[in-house]
């Protein structure tokens, strides 16, 4: 039986954000839970659980183009001004002055956006996986495009022609049963690749990310790998695309250039309580890209997950879950 609190809604910087809430609401601060690509707030349905059961408030929005929240139509709609002005929209109709951040995947892009664009409104951060860095010197797009080449997804969801949405839309269930694996033990993963190119997200020594081709040609029947959701966990988000498409969380890719290009001049430095919780075997997103950090975050703390390849608060919970609530107490009673 799947747990999650009821759905509400919210008038938020201009659309209808649905939303869920659990925890006393005397609880300050909350921490607001933002979801990556492609999910969902569902994917936080463990920490909702075990945070508002430890005294916690949580809230945790479906975000601008996903699920129940409204999705506009134009790609500018969905440039980081708008997905972290949400999230203040959303703070304003609870009646909250701030929160705690935490996101996972390109949640934790507009978290740690959050107090460099709304430093009122942030009492701290905790990024799952997606580490802080500085404005990059050049294009994000054209480092992909030199590092990756024209296949790598990023790269692939810039095309206006919008083959990839149709890709990921004709092939929703295939799509999660994809992503949403345990990663292989390294050897294993590259004794297969060769036999089974998807088999290897997230663990092979070299990785392929031209993810709607694999999608596109996925077999789950060669899959080695063990799945992290449950089948009725795993209609939840087919049932939700299905209705939506991938459309408005690809838009967020597609304003990539137009962020980096208008946080130029914007300072960087992150002034509150950090943490950063990284996973042992995410090859998208490895440990190593949080080296630095404290450059950039001065309170930080870091924390690896072992085990845990990218989908770190749904396929190791109760740990991410019990950092949450130690680090929470601990920074803020």
């Amino acid at each position: 039986m799947i747990e999650m609190p009821p759905l509400q809604f919210a008038q938020t910087n201009g659309i209808r954000t649905g939303y869920y809430e659990a925890g006393p609401i005397s609880d300050r601060p909350p921490m607001v839970l933002c979801h990556g690509w492609p999910e969902l707030a569902f994917s936080w349905r463990h920490q909702i659980k075990a945070l508002s059961e430890a005294g916690i408030r949580v809230i945790a929005p479906d975000q601008r183009g996903y699920g129940a929240t409204e999705r506009p139509e134009p790609v500018e709609a969905y440039a980081i001004e708008q997905l972290t002005a949400d999230l203040v929209g959303l703070l304003d109709h609870l009646k909250i002055d701030q929160a705690i951040f935490v996101g996972h995947d390109w949640g934790g892009f507009v978290v740690w956006q959050m107090p460099l664009r709304h430093p009122g409104r942030v009492a701290g951060v905790v990024g799952i996986n997606t580490p802080h860095r500085d404005r990059a010197p050049i294009d994000p797009i054209a480092i992909f495009r030199e590092r990756f080449g024209d296949m790598m997804y990023i790269v692939q969801f810039q095309d206006p022609a919008r083959e990839p949405d149709r890709i990921f839309n004709s092939h929703v269930e295939a799509t999660f049963d994809a992503f949403m694996r345990k990663p292989l033990p390294r050897a294993a993963a590259a004794a297969s690749a060769a036999e089974q190119p998807i088999a290897g997200i997230g663990a092979a020594p070299k990785l392929n990310l031209a993810f709607p081709q694999m999608v596109e040609a996925y077999d789950g029947r060669r899959d080695a790998r063990t799945p992290i959701l449950t089948e009725e966990e795993k209609q939840v988000f087919v049932d939700a695309f299905r209705r939506t498409g991938f459309t408005g969380g690809i838009n967020w890719y597609r304003n990539m250039t137009r962020n980096w290009r208008r946080s130029e001049g914007l300072d960087h430095t992150v002034h509150v309580p950090s943490l950063m919780i990284m996973a042992e075997n995410d090859a998208v997103l490895p440990p190593s890209a949080a080296d630095g950090m404290e450059k950039l975050v001065p309170d930080l703390e870091k924390y690896l997950v072992r085990n845990s390849g990218h989908w770190t608060q749904q396929e190791q919970p109760e740990e991410v879950s019990a950092k949450l609530i130690e680090w929470r107490r601990r920074r803020f009673g």
